[in-house]
């Protein structure tokens, strides 16, 4: 795999993506509209079939579908699952219509260092090996390119002091995507991105979905302490009192996902290991230690 392109490959189905994929709570609409948007991009007759059964006729608005942009955006404040999601969504799809599903991730190399059409050529030659694979495929399987930090490509072209190059490089993604649009290969581009308004308008007129993204709230919370503390010991009214210190506690913003996930919860082991064990003053004293991410500062 060329490194200048992407950065790793996941097969799908796979265990571990299952597991990062059920961790993610409270975003479990997001999930099956994912779901249900890829199963039919992927696989139109899909909806043929249902609209014959369903209606006895294959209906117009059915048709309409074969039109989509093969494109999803993920958007909103940084550590919300964003990435994971992207990652790993598909892991369902692989395992209801037992397929695979190759995922890719473009490298942010594939910007270049600034020479004059490097970043158009290699854009370029990222959906060039995407469509090649695409073609080479098994009946049935399919592949998900992530576009992480999707603004640092797809940024704008209204923006003023925007240079020739990220001109040319927003114009070569279009491209890309609407060629996998035009050939109608089993291939899904998935854009993550904190800043939504910052995508060029017409990459986001051509996302089949887009989805916003926020921070966990009270309920959200509980659901992560109560699965993650399971078995310490902790009361209900102990739970609630950590869900309270994450929330807004004045600052205009609570915790994201991946603090809690990623910082909190592994330090308040850590803090309790190898003596000690995991109690309400342990998990209160990680969260001090680790204040909430701020949000992401649009200009």
């Amino acid at each position: 795999m060329n490194q200048d392109l992407f950065d790793d490959e996941l097969e799908l189905p796979d265990r571990s993506a299952q597991q990062r994929l059920d961790r993610l709570v409270g975003l479990d609409p997001i999930k099956a509209a994912l779901f249900a948007n890829a199963t039919v991009l992927l696989d139109p007759s899909a909806l043929r079939t249902w609209s014959s059964a369903a209606h006895g006729s294959v209906l117009p608005i059915v048709e309409t579908f074969a039109e989509r942009t093969p494109l999803f955006v993920l958007a909103g404040d940084v550590g919300t699952g964003k990435s994971t999601l992207a990652e790993t969504f598909a892991q369902q799809v692989a395992k209801d219509r037992k397929i695979n599903v190759s995922v890719l991730r473009l490298s942010l190399r594939s910007r270049g260092a600034g020479a004059v059409g490097e970043m158009t050529r290699l854009l370029g030659e990222a959906f060039d090996e995407v469509i090649r694979r695409s073609r080479n495929l098994r009946s049935g399987d399919a592949i998900v390119l992530i576009i992480d930090e999707a603004d640092a490509i797809a940024q704008s072209r209204e923006f003023g002091q925007m240079h020739h190059e990220d001109r040319a490089g927003v114009n070569a993604l279009i491209r890309g995507i609407d060629t996998l649009a035009a050939e109608r290969r089993p291939a899904l581009v998935v854009m993550c991105t904190n800043r939504l308004s910052a995508l060029d308008p017409a990459v986001r007129r051509r996302a089949a979905a887009a989805f916003e993204f926020t921070r966990p709230d009270d309920p959200h919370r509980l659901e992560v302490f109560s699965q993650a503390l399971t078995g310490c010991g902790l009361s209900s009214t102990e739970i609630e009192k950590l869900v309270d210190l994450t929330g807004d506690t004045g600052r205009g913003y609570g915790y994201t996902y991946s603090d809690l996930v990623h910082r909190v919860l592994p330090d308040a082991v850590l803090k309790a290991f190898p003596d000690r064990p995991i109690t309400i003053d342990v998990v209160a004293d990680a969260i001090a230690a680790n204040p909430p991410t701020p949000p992401f500062q649009y200009e």
